[in-house]
């Protein structure tokens, strides 16, 4: 059979990556915490790493397992590790494979939670820097001898900035430094990131890919790229004979069973089930998307729009490049000054207020005042976070609709 497009593999993975058993289409959702074992040596055996199998679902089970395999696949790594959150892989992997004394270099635009966490592991003597990760050259000067990783997202939140993720995964490659990507904007239906040298690649199974607002879930890949034996913080006794599964190994025993962040049976299969029309659902969100941004970028009631597939953006040329099927669907936009972003929330009627993105749903919040609030002025100023900004998580409605509760809501706000 000739290889299968992108799109049929998203539709199949389970049935064929996983063949669950009695001809179902969908690997059974496997709920025991314990694995029985006839004779005692194979539970030695799979506990030393002599066998594979399960022993307790803290550290795998067939439902993990078999949604590994497929976001493996589709990423074409070398392994896969999922958890009970995005935050969760993303805490797991630095967590894992960083010791006191190191220093990482990572994005300035870094979306709240995942910059509040940079300053929880500064506690553990790890050094943090924030570079401008859109400009290699200043990205370069926080460089340090004792530098272990570089991490940035594809594409920040809220404000849109595109990393420069060729040239960052070229000179990490030349310096062999970990180079670990948030994926979560940008899922493999949009972004390939092994073709820009992504080492770890992190997603938050929650959005897009889960994509119904209805599970919570993240993934770490290894893309097979890094050479693990240039890695001083790997332990011995992590060091199997695969020396490519040496990062995926250590973060399994010290980042998922050690602190237990497990992704629960049920969640893995509807997760599964998501990833079934995730081309389809980014299609439209792209479109909706693009559609929305040029509307409110000729707005009267808008001062600006942040979004990578409009021509005014900063980074557009990087962005069409990079996302050859699609620019994502978040924008966000801000407000005259005379317009409050709280009140002209209010108004709409259609898009949902919430704290969430990539939900079949459209979505938006004030940002300043919500998910950027514990960063403080200073720190909103230098991610470019104005006061009047609002984020917005474009959803798979029909367009016309969308730009309808806008149109009335700038009605009722717009002098």
């Amino acid at each position: 059979m000739k290889k299968l497009a992108f799109e049929t593999q998203l539709v199949h993975a389970d049935r064929l990556l996983n063949k669950p058993q009695f001809g179902a289409v969908h690997e059974a959702t496997n709920n025991s915490v314990l694995f029985e074992f006839e004779d005692v040596q194979g539970l030695v055996d799979v506990f030393q790493g002599k066998q594979a199998g399960h022993v307790y679902s803290r550290s795998s089970s067939s439902s993990a397992v078999s949604l590994q395999n497929m976001l493996n696949a589709l990423d074409d790594g070398v392994g896969a590790v999922v958890f009970a959150t995005g935050m969760a892989a993303i805490s797991a992997c630095f967590l894992s494979l960083l010791k006191a004394g190191d220093h990482v270099v990572v994005s300035q635009y870094l979306f709240g939670n995942t910059r509040s966490f940079m300053d929880s592991i500064e506690n553990f003597g790890i050094e943090v820097s924030y570079a401008d990760v859109t400009d290699i050259t200043d990205l370069k000067s926080h460089i340090k001898k004792n530098t272990q990783l570089v991490f940035c997202e594809t594409i920040a939140n809220p404000v849109t900035q595109v990393a420069d993720l060729q040239a960052i995964g070229e000179f990490c490659d030349a310096r062999s430094i970990l180079f670990a990507v948030d994926n979560t904007m940008t899922p493999n239906v949009l972004f390939d990131a092994k073709a820009v040298g992504a080492s770890l690649l992190l997603t938050s199974l929650t959005k897009y890919i889960g994509g119904h607002g209805n599970v919570l879930g993240g993934v770490l890949v290894d893309s097979g790229l890094y050479d693990w034996t240039q890695f001083r913080n790997i332990a011995d006794k992590y060091k199997v004979s695969d020396k490519k599964q040496w990062g995926l190994t250590q973060i399994k025993k010290k980042g998922l069973r050690d602190m237990g962040a497990t992704l629960a049976p049920q969640s893995a299969h509807q997760i599964s089930v998501g990833l079934e029309t995730l081309t389809m659902r980014m299609r439209k969100t792209c479109a909706n998307a693009q559609g929305l941004a040029k509307y409110l970028d000729s707005h009267r009631g808008v001062n600006a729009v942040h979004y990578p597939g409009l021509e005014n953006h900063p980074q557009h040329e990087r962005a069409k490049a990079l996302f050859n099927r699609g620019f994502g669907g978040i924008l966000s936009m801000e407000l005259n000054a005379d317009i409050d972003p709280h009140v002209f929330l209010n108004h709409l009627s259609l898009v949902i207020s919430a704290t969430h993105l990539g939900d079949t749903r459209t979505l938006a919040l004030p940002v300043a005042s919500t998910i950027f609030y514990e960063n403080g002025e200073a720190e909103r100023m230098k991610m470019g976070i104005s006061d009047n900004l609002i984020r917005i998580s474009v959803g798979i409605e029909e367009l016309d609709d969308i730009l309808a509760d806008f149109d009335q809501a700038f009605e009722k706000t717009v002098r």
